[in-house]
């Protein structure tokens, strides 16, 4: 069975949390993904595309939402901060720096690869904020690729802050109260057309609360880069992990161990016993050390995505492949469908609060397929892929 899933473009979320669950923000048609990995009880504001409304304000609004509609803009100018409250200076003005340079570079390195050029969404919020999706669809070596980012000012109700920072602060708050939060972050998924060619996927972001009931701002980064191919060239895998050893190892030679095996443990697609693909690096709930020795960390492990990704779909994009080996990229992003509707704790929370569709599903693939008991044969090149999803190795 061959499945389309959608007309519109749509992009990996990014797999996040640690024991606790997630804060996930969403925004827009591709949007970024941020999430706060520590509580799924946290309020997960959904936004629209941006050519459109908000649906459902009142419904959202029901629910404890507190985002402001977005307003559609032809570019963003200056910064998503609120002018005139928040420090340029300040962590939050630095990440949005950051992201907003990252999106930049990465978009244009993936043109220059592929010869086709994004599409470009963006949007506003009266009261600060903003987002800008960035899509590429049918391309010459990409099926489908975007990068987005997003700034985002809400609420959300003491339980959550309370769960989100492990703090008994606001015992005796009014339920109803709300505490303010900023969340920042920038996302992408890149599918190939060519299944001698990984799929990759990145997000990283930052997360603030804003001082509440006497208790200080809290604070935290999470992130990660993934890899997903369906054909293993231990060369390629050597190379993608090799770099973020290197950029692990500057920071703290213990980022690597463990953040390779948060990457492999979260990607488990437990009634299968197999991971969606062969793991990276992945953090979350960070802020164990000054912010920014962090910021410094997330910065060089941003600037890693192309260096670590693009030669190896440069290396391949031309590979001859035959139909029965497309079919099996088809499957393996069925995995990666599967994953991600079963698992991914982002998607399955959005899909059960009614949140906006095509925010929630930006993680799946253009296309994949499901076949009944399939099989790879023993001793092929399926197979050993299969072995290393299902027995995570290590590369360097």
């Amino acid at each position: 069975m061959q499945v389309t899933l959608g007309q519109r473009p749509v992009l990996a979320a990014s797999p996040t949390t640690s024991g606790a669950q997630a804060l996930q923000l969403r925004a827009g048609a591709c949007p970024a993904t941020l999430r706060s990995a520590r509580s799924c009880r946290a309020q997960r504001p959904s936004m629209t595309s941006s050519s459109g409304r908000r649906q459902g304000v009142a419904a959202k609004a029901g629910r404890g939402s507190a985002i402001e509609e977005e307003v559609a803009v032809d570019k963003i100018e200056g910064s998503l901060l609120r002018h005139d409250i928040d420090d340029p200076n300040s962590m939050r003005g630095k990440f949005e720096t950051i992201i907003r340079a990252a999106q930049d570079r990465i978009t244009k390195e993936v043109t220059e690869l592929d010869g086709t050029s994004f599409r470009e969404d963006a949007w506003t919020r009266p009261g600060g904020g903003g987002g800008i999706s960035r899509v590429l669809q049918g391309g010459n070596v990409w099926e489908k690729a975007g990068v987005n980012v997003s700034v985002v000012y809400g609420s959300m109700p003491p339980e959550a802050y309370r769960a989100a920072t492990g703090t008994k602060a606001g015992l005796d708050a009014d339920p109803k109260d709300r505490v303010p939060f900023f969340a920042a972050g920038i996302s992408s998924v890149m599918h190939p057309i060519n299944p001698h060619a990984p799929t990759m996927h990145f997000n990283y972001r930052y997360f603030e609360t804003e001082t509440w009931k006497g208790v200080p701002s809290q604070w935290w980064f999470g992130g990660g880069t993934d890899i997903t191919p369906s054909y293993l060239y231990e060369d390629d895998m050597k190379h993608f992990h090799g770099m973020y050893k290197e950029v692990c190892d500057k920071h703290d030679p213990a980022f690597y161990p463990r953040f390779k095996t948060w990457a492999d443990d979260y990607f488990l697609i437990k009634h299968r016993d197999e991971r969606r693909g062969l793991g990276g690096i992945f953090f979350d709930d960070l802020n164990d050390r000054p912010a920014d020795q962090i910021l410094a960390f997330s910065t060089d492990a941003m600037a890693a995505v192309t260096k670590s990704y693009l030669p190896i779909v440069a290396k391949h994009k031309d590979d001859p492949f035959t139909e029965e080996q497309k079919q099996w990229q088809q499957l393996r992003r069925g995995r990666y469908a599967e994953f991600n509707l079963v698992y991914d704790r982002g998607t399955t929370f959005g899909l059960k609060t009614g949140g906006r569709i095509e925010s929630i599903l930006m993680s799946l693939p253009l296309t994949c397929r499901f076949e009944y008991d399939h099989h790879p044969k023993s001793g092929s090149p399926e197979a050993e892929l299969l072995d290393a999803c299902k027995n995570p190795r290590e590369w360097v």
